[in-house]
């Protein structure tokens, strides 16, 4: 069995959702409160991507307070991988991911010094009182890097699998195009196949 290790950051403003959007996808779960992420927490999930393919994935949740950004390249190193993600209800956290994106950007690169794949979620599009459009979020991600963007809801479990399996999609054709060793062959999602095989969650800081 051949096993995919992917580094895959999760960043964005603090409170647009991202230690829930984690939690649920790991482990299957939402929760109403969290506490606030200090530094950066550690999860893994593990997928049965095919028939002869498992994918590990390290996912960094990282802290969107401000005084974090410092440490980010710290963070950052290794990672194949970005979700950025914002609030719908919350202009400013839609307005800053464009300072995440160019600190990424940044700081984190491929081998050949492209950026690293990056999709932006547009979170809690559940609630009604949304202030970003969509047609906006479409223009800003085009304009701005973005593979694709999703609108998400972790309460209501919309698109916390689908984005996951688009990031790591996306992965794994770039890494096809940069390893001449690893196989050419485009590997495709097989949705009885891409299934958990285990998880782990713990914290960490800076």
């Amino acid at each position: 069995m051949e096993e995919h290790l992917m580094k895959i950051l999760i960043i964005g403003d603090g409170e647009v959702g991202k230690s829930a959007f984690v939690n649920r996808y790991v482990n299957g779960k939402f929760n109403e409160g969290y506490k606030m992420t200090v530094g950066v927490d550690f999860s893994v999930k593990v997928l049965q991507w095919s028939e002869k393919e498992q994918v590990r994935l390290l996912l960094w949740d990282i802290a969107g307070q401000e005084h974090y950004i410092s440490m980010t390249r710290v963070y950052y190193k290794g990672a194949l991988g970005c979700v950025v993600m914002f609030d719908v209800t919350n202009s400013s956290s839609f307005q800053h991911c464009l300072n995440w994106k160019k600190d990424l950007d940044n700081k984190a690169m491929l081998p050949n010094g492209d950026s690293i794949p990056c999709i932006l979620l547009a979170n809690k599009c559940d609630l009604p009182d949304r202030v970003v459009s969509a047609d906006r979020i479409d223009k800003f991600s085009k304009a701005n890097g973005f593979v694709t963007w999703m609108e998400t809801s972790v309460k209501e479990n919309m698109n916390v699998g689908e984005s996951m399996r688009t990031m790591v999609q996306e992965i794994m054709s770039v890494r096809s195009c940069l390893d001449p060793l690893h196989t050419r062959r485009q590997v495709t999602v097989n949705p009885q196949l891409d299934s958990e095989v285990g998880n782990s969650t713990r914290r960490g800081c800076c």
